[in-house]
Parts: C-alpha cells; sequence; structure tokens
C-alpha cells in the first residue's frame, strides 16, 4: 500500500484498528489521544496528513458520547492538518435507533448526529449495519454501508442446522431475516412484539412454523437482551428444538449477559465492532466473529477508487 494512505483509531476500538490495518498491512497513524482533567478531550495528531487520504475509525459505542465526541475532534484536528480526504469509518453507529419520530416533541438524533460528523469535515463515511438504511440518506456525503451478513452466514453453514429456520425478532427486521434464509436456503418466521416502554417487549405471537425446527433469531444489535430473551422463550414454548441468535453489534448493557447466561439460548453469534472488553469470557454462550477483513477490504477499495458495490451483500 502506498504512503497516501493513512489510518488513525480512536479509543473505542483498538484491538479491530489494528486488526483493519494488519490486513491492509500498513501501520495504525502515530496520534495521541486523552483527556484533560475536567473530562474535555485532546487529540494530537503526530504525523504529517498533508495530501494524504485518512480513514479515522470510531466506533460510537459505550461510552457512546463520549466516543462520538472523540470522533469529531479527531475528525477536525485532520481537517485543520490538511488532510486531502478523511473518511470516517464507524464500525458501530450510535444514536441510529433514533431515526424518526415516534411522538411528538422527540428528536430525530441519527439525522443530528449525521450532521456533526460532515461539518467536522468528514468527506466520506464508511459504516456497517445502520439500524435504519434511511440514515444513509441523513449524510450529503457518500456513504457506503457494509453488511456482515457473509462473515455471519459461513460461520452459522459450518454449524450444520437441521431444518432451520430464520426468525425477525419483529416486523421491522424482515427484510433483513429474509436475506439470510434466502442463502441459507431456510424458512422465515416473524415474531409479532408490542413495545410497552422504551427497552421493554413483550413476544405476541409468532407468524410461521417453528416446532421441531433448529431457530436462528437474526438482529442488527443486542441491547439488553430484552427480545431476545423473550423471542427465545416464546420459540421453544411453540416447539422449537434449539435456539441460536447472532447479531452485528453486541451492545450487551444493563443485564444482557445474565440473561443470556441464565436463557435456554445455545450460541449467540456477534461481530467486534464493538469491543466485548471479555464479556465473552463471562458470558460462554457468546461467539465473536472479526469484521476487520471486511471493512480492511472497503479501505482499500474506497482509496484505490474502485468498486465497493460487490462487497455490499
Amino acid at each position: 500500500m502506498n504512503n497516501k494512505m493513512l489510518t488513525f483509531s480512536g479509543r473505542s476500538n483498538i484491538a479491530l484498528s489494528k486488526d483493519i490495518c494488519d490486513y491492509i498491512n500498513i501501520p495504525l497513524g502515530n496520534s495521541e489521544i486523552s483527556n484533560f482533567s475536567d473530562g474535555e478531550i485532546f487529540v494530537h495528531i503526530k504525523e504529517n496528513v498533508r495530501g494524504k487520504d485518512v480513514f479515522a475509525i470510531q466506533s460510537t459505542s459505550y461510552p457512546g458520547n463520549s466516543n462520538l465526541m472523540e470522533l469529531l475532534i479527531m475528525i477536525d484536528a485532520l481537517k485543520r492538518s490538511s488532510a486531502k480526504r478523511i473518511t470516517a469509518v464507524l464500525p458501530y453507529y450510535g444514536y441510529a435507533r433514533q431515526d424518526r419520530k415516534v411522538e411528538p416533541r422527540v428528536p430525530i438524533t441519527a439525522k443530528l448526529v449525521a450532521d456533526l460528523i460532515t461539518a467536522a469535515g468528514a468527506n466520506r463515511i464508511l459504516t456497517m449495519d445502520l439500524h435504519a438504511g434511511q440514515i444513509q440518506g441523513f449524510f450529503n456525503i457518500p456513504v457506503d454501508h457494509l453488511f456482515a451478513t457473509p462473515i455471519l452466514i459461513e460461520y452459522i453453514k459450518k454449524q450444520n442446522l437441521k431444518d432451520m429456520v430464520i426468525v425477525s425478532p419483529d416486523p421491522g427486521g424482515v427484510e433483513r431475516a429474509r436475506a439470510f434464509a434466502k442463502r441459507l436456503h431456510a424458512s422465515l418466521a416473524i415474531i409479532d412484539k408490542r413495545r410497552d416502554a422504551p427497552g421493554e417487549s413483550r413476544v405476541m405471537n409468532i407468524i410461521g412454523e417453528v416446532k421441531d425446527k433448529d431457530i436462528l433469531i437474526v438482529d442488527d444489535m443486542i441491547d439488553t437482551a430484552g427480545t431476545l430473551t423473550e423471542a427465545t422463550n416464546a420459540l421453544i414454548n411453540k416447539g422449537a428444538y434449539n435456539v441460536y441468535a447472532c447479531c452485528t453489534h453486541p451492545v450487551l448493557s444493563g443485564p444482557a449477559l445474565e440473561r443470556i447466561s441464565s436463557s435456554q439460548l445455545k450460541e449467540v453469534i456477534v461481530t467486534n465492532t464493538i469491543p466485548l472488553n471479555g464479556k465473552e469470557n463471562i458470558c460462554k454462550k457468546i461467539k465473536v466473529l472479526s469484521v476487520a477483513q471486511l471493512l480492511g477490504e472497503a479501505i482499500i477499495r474506497i482509496h484505490n477508487e474502485t468498486s465497493v458495490s460487490s462487497l455490499f451483500i
């Protein structure tokens, strides 16, 4: 790789950033990120970026506000250092669940975050498995939206599940579940649920045949795992055989690990868009797959101005 490309990482997911650089075969850019005593963030880019094609890697996962601000400051530092092009690489795009007004007098924070990243100086966005595809339209700059589907499906195929049914945990995830079902030559089922309050849900009905089947619940993220464990119980009660789950973004907040550990789930397959920091060792049911190669390949193609469309599957 030529010396016109540089990658820098925020502090949210340094391990993934290093793996991406290993795939690209370049060193991670030299920078210093620290906090003042009052919590304000300081970023110092310690090498020349003038005229370079720069990729700033940062998941805006927990602590979301701090990591988002860190990304914005990093982009501003690169812009003021005369980088030729700045691509913000967000393996996980936070605030994506607030993508529309669901009741009066609430924000559309996913759009606000898009505006902030653009205003900071990003020329392009590379992200993965947005909670809602329309978030791409919140940006007035190019967005490359990747999917972890190929990585997850490759692993699932090796499990040799029999009579598999792909289950969407809610009607909004049907398109994602259908894509899995098509590529795995599996049946499709949908869970009809009603959310009583933010972070809480109640399973109402299962649409589709799940009796005596191996089940794979497919979602883009797992937060508190309330929906996931309730769905698992409902599927088992309907006669499902084994229940597995997969998602791209393991937010795993609050009681998520305890719920998964005590549930009837066989395995939860996730990726490293969000660092687990040892959570996978606490909960043995969690299997982590790497998206470093996929993101690294996209970065190479963006830098070389070649097609990235074959990765959008």
